[in-house]
């Protein structure tokens, strides 16, 4: 069982970061591109980064304690800022903490129906580029989508630009070109991004990182979201209309979508 300090700075501030992570079997998935982003955001938060040894087995303890080493399930690691401090200062000495957790992780069954947020994403705001604790936003995005019985919501940014989903990066597709917003619109890096964007460069489909207004979407011949548990997810409706996905776009996503 977890036990979680009740004056852990996670809990009470948000002052921490997670990755999720996809297992198969027991075996979790590209871990190291994972730990890096982590460590990337614990430089921007002034956190030490947790070793890698020590990463690797709470989340191997979660799978196995769980009794998720067979078939799909998703792996939540947690790092904090630990407890101390009076208010937001930090302790002078921080005891950072690390624990991890594992639930069965089934993939979509059907494309995704999308909606627009009314939820704007801060660009400015370290929250919005790291996976921070600091998730509320995204709560009130993915509630605001299964309110109308839609799966996702796009937020946009203060400008009014594409940023992402509640919990998925968003692509779009005219013609064979590929679109994503951003990192600058407020989009957190995604691993599976980071991915999808290399599969392309080495299929040679041409990418464009954009500041897009929503209406980019109408005119797209195609519409996906990617995050690491669900891999490349095809959207069939974008504000309740069907989206028409061309041929073209079909064969990329295919592309896209091969590990």
């Amino acid at each position: 069982m977890i036990v979680i300090d009740p004056k852990d700075r996670g809990l009470l501030l948000g002052d921490g970061l997670f990755e999720t992570l996809l297992a198969l079997d027991g075996k979790v998935q590209r871990p190291l591109a994972h730990l890096a982003r982590l460590g990337i955001g614990c430089v921007a938060l002034g956190l030490p980064a947790p070793d890698q040894a020590s990463a690797m087995k709470v989340m191997a303890d979660a799978l196995a304690a769980s009794g998720l080493t067979d078939g799909r399930a998703a792996v939540r690691l947690n790092w904090t800022a630990g407890s101390g401090g009076r208010g937001l200062n930090r302790p002078l000495s921080l005891e950072p903490r690390l624990w991890a957790s594992a639930a069965v992780s089934l993939k979509p069954e059907h494309p995704a129906r999308l909606i627009l947020a009314s939820v704007r994403r801060n660009a400015t705001s370290v929250t919005a580029h790291h996976k921070t604790l600091a998730y509320l936003d995204n709560v009130m995005t993915r509630r605001e989508a299964l309110a109308v019985g839609a799966d996702e919501a796009v937020m946009l940014n203060q400008n009014g630009e594409l940023a992402c989903a509640a919990a998925s990066n968003l692509f779009w597709m005219i013609g064979e070109q590929l679109f994503t917003p951003d990192l600058s619109c407020g989009v957190l890096a995604g691993t599976e991004r980071a991915r999808v964007l290399a599969k392309a460069d080495e299929a040679g489909i041409e990418t464009r990182l954009v500041q897009a207004p929503a209406e980019a979407l109408q005119k797209a011949d195609g519409i996906f979201l990617t995050n690491s548990l669900n891999g490349v997810w095809p959207v069939s409706h974008w504000q309740g209309r069907v989206v028409e996905t061309r041929p073209d776009a079909s064969r990329i996503m295919m592309i896209l979508g091969r590990s």
